[in-house]
């Protein structure tokens, strides 16, 4: 216990040291020094630098699935809850990318980089979506063959969504990201939707 505790310390000073210095201007022992331990023990939990930023990445993405989890869990009907899903996905995988200030640039300097941080929780999300389509299957709202492809398929296309959004590369072709998760939904949503049902249009307005 007081081991996870000293890590997840680590990871916290780690990403507060990262966002004010950047991540290649940060030490192994700017972070034992802020912290308060030896580096002995940073290495413990650590053996390199960049094991430590892969750790930042993963906490925060795993604060995404605990997040997402919980829409998961709410009393929706299965269409609404996954277009519930895609928009607060974009928005949440946006603010953490924007909190994390500096680290933004590490976090899209190499895409294939990010299959790293996604290696064990891509398996989490992907069984979320299938609890939703398995819903909507059950109650008759979508019409999908193979849950599981369809899972992975939808966790894929929204990986792909994840940088030009949180980069608004989008605004050059369309209005605004409210349009982009408007037409993101539509698409998603449209592709698993029981024949004869109400095409219900979610759009969630910019908070901010």
């Amino acid at each position: 216990m007081r081991g996870e505790k000293t890590r997840l310390k680590l990871i916290e000073v780690a990403r507060q040291l990262f966002i004010k210095s950047g991540v290649e201007s940060t030490t192994m022992n700017d972070i034992a020094i802020a912290a308060g331990k030896v580096r002995r023990t940073l290495y413990t939990h650590f053996k390199s630098k960049e094991d430590i930023y892969w750790a930042v990445v993963e906490s925060e993405i795993m604060q995404l699935i605990e997040k997402l989890k919980s829409i998961v869990n709410q009393n929706l009907p299965p269409e609404e809850k996954l277009a519930y899903y895609i928009f607060h996905r974009l928005e949440l995988i946006k603010e953490i990318v924007l909190r994390n200030g500096t680290l933004r640039t590490e976090f899209f300097r190499d895409v294939w980089s990010l299959e790293h941080a996604w290696k064990d929780i891509g398996q989490q999300e992907i069984s979320l979506l299938r609890l939703i389509l398995q819903e909507g299957v059950d109650s008759g709202a979508f019409e999908v063959d193979n849950i599981q492809a369809t899972a992975i398929l939808i966790h894929y296309a929204l990986r792909g969504f994840d940088a030009p959004y949180v980069r608004n590369h989008f605004q050059r072709m369309a209005p605004g990201r409210e349009e982009i998760r408007a037409a993101a939904i539509d698409l998603i949503l449209n592709s698993v939707r029981a024949k004869g049902t109400v095409c219900t249009k979610y759009i969630y307005p910019d908070s901010h």
